[in-house]
């Protein structure tokens, strides 16, 4: 079993006195990989005092040459990608092949886009030709707080902790408790691309302890946080009282509207779409709006496709799902399961219970329901497993009116192949995403959502400008 009892603080691996010890469990065994200290106030002082030293120096280091420190990170990150691999699918049961190429993948796509955008990147910018002596200068906001969740490890990491690097800001990273092995590992990264001292620390521990400290901490001028709706309400809460900056990525309940026009492929991607990642996705496509004319072929070929999706262990490689995150997560899971089928949804394949031929670890076997209505709770709460509802529309104006109908506003789809139809539906869909026909965002697009889904902008220069102030400067002598 792993021991990693330490942080990484002011640029170095330190072990706190005290804290209290964590199994870290290997969702595909139920048995700990690892064990790990959490820590507490005086940890999450120590971390937020060392950015604070470093946050001068490092604020007006050359863009340049912070540019230059994370092309450095990337070179590293993609050399022993397949250490993280191992460490996301160990940690929380992503399977090794999909660990490798989409999760860590996703951490190199992220650090290659930013620095693609912060080569363009203007932190002096004229206010325009109206006002020829005016300028608005983009400063680094302070130290942050980045709280970080264990769905997609590395996908949040890179998403927050490179542009606040390249922005200038010094900062604590304080990573799911459920998944910190991936982020210790990025840490060692760091600290071997040379970063200074200060700038980029770890203290791992849980929400009410180094999460709510960080959240409350005078020193701290921003906190980004990925995770769920309630627990980003808590942290708006605390932070209020210091007037900090909050940045929320939040959960979803995305709508994917089926028409009757939809691609022949349209069912099948929407299906696997929302079982991606064992269902562990906010921007899941979760609620399946079918036209009522193609309802019940719909609802066949989605029993087919869901039932061909096999289940299987995190260590094992090729093309399946592994088990949930953790026993709190599949108990979720397995409750909402029931709900969904006591409160009358039609359950075409899966249920409750784990998969044939698995007695240990937090499988759950792949469900569909249909004949789903938009009150019910499997169409209203966040499930976060491979669980997918099938809602049946009569027209544009009613799939719309479904769609918007939910707390949330991360990512909603459409399927048709009437272009016209489609951007009359994508226009009117309250969530900061729409992907349609099967085209992800292209790099450098915005992500984050509307509502309950919270107001962040991660991503590119949108991501980058979320850690950055702007000054308004009047009387400026431009340079001969």
């Amino acid at each position: 079993m792993l021991e990693k009892k330490r942080f990484y603080i002011d640029g170095e691996w330190v072990t706190p006195s005290g804290g209290q010890e964590l199994a870290v469990i290997d969702p595909s065994t139920e048995e700990a990989c690892a064990v790990i200290l959490l820590g507490d106030e005086a940890d999450a002082n120590a971390a937020v005092a060392a950015a604070k030293r470093a946050f001068p120096a490092w604020s007006r280091t050359e863009p340049a040459s912070r540019l230059d420190y994370v092309e450095r990170l990337l070179e590293i990150y993609k050399r022993r990608a397949p250490e993280m691999a191992k460490a996301i699918s160990q940690e929380m049961g992503a399977p090794i092949d999909m660990a490798l190429a989409s999760q860590v993948g996703a951490g190199a796509y992220h650090i290659a886009n930013f620095i693609t955008a912060f080569k363009d990147f203007q932190f002096l910018r004229p206010l325009g030709p109206h006002a020829p002596n005016d300028r608005i200068q983009m400063d680094a906001i302070g130290v942050v707080g980045l709280i970080t969740p264990w769905n997609w490890p590395m996908n949040q990491v890179t998403l927050k902790v490179v542009p606040a690097l390249l922005a200038g800001c010094t900062m604590v990273l304080k990573p799911s408790e459920v998944a910190p092995l991936s982020s210790m590992l990025f840490a060692e990264y760091i600290d071997e691309a040379g970063f200074p001292k200060g700038v980029f620390n770890l203290v791992n521990g849980d929400g009410a302890g180094v999460g709510t400290h960080l959240s409350s901490h005078p020193d701290i001028e921003m906190i980004s946080f990925t995770g769920s709706t309630r627990a980003g309400v808590a942290i708006s809460k605390v932070a209020a009282e210091s007037l900090k900056r909050v940045v929320l990525e939040l959960g979803g309940k995305g709508a994917n509207i089926v028409f009757a026009d939809a691609d022949p492929s349209a069912v099948k991607r929407g299906v696997l779409h929302c079982f991606n990642n064992t269902g562990q996705s906010c921007n899941a496509p979760t609620r399946m709006l079918v036209e009522r004319s193609i309802y019940d072929r719909v609802v066949e070929e989605a029993k087919t496709v869901a039932e061909g999706v096999a289940v299987d262990s995190s260590h094992k490689p090729g093309k399946h799902i592994g088990p949930l995150s953790s026993e709190a997560q599949f108990r979720k899971v397995q409750d909402l399961i029931q709900k969904g089928i006591d409160e009358g949804a039609r359950l075409v394949t899966g249920g409750v219970g784990r998969p044939d031929g698995q007695n240990r670890g937090y499988f759950v076997r792949p469900t569909v329901f249909a004949d789903v209505n938009n009150q019910m709770t499997i169409a209203r709460e966040e499930i976060f497993g491979p669980v997918l509802s099938i809602i049946p529309f009569d027209g544009e104006e009613q799939a719309i009116e479904i769609a918007n109908d939910t707390p949330y506003g991360l990512t909603n789809y459409v399927q048709s192949s009437d272009g016209e139809k489609r951007n009359r539906v994508a226009s009117r869909l309250k969530s900061g995403m729409v992907e349609m026909n099967g085209n992800p965002r292209a790099p450098g697009a915005p992500f984050g959502g509307v509502k309950a889904s919270g107001r962040a902008r991660e991503g590119g220069v949108w991501g980058i400008e979320e850690f950055l102030e702007p000054k308004a400067i009047s009387g400026w002598t431009a340079q001969s």
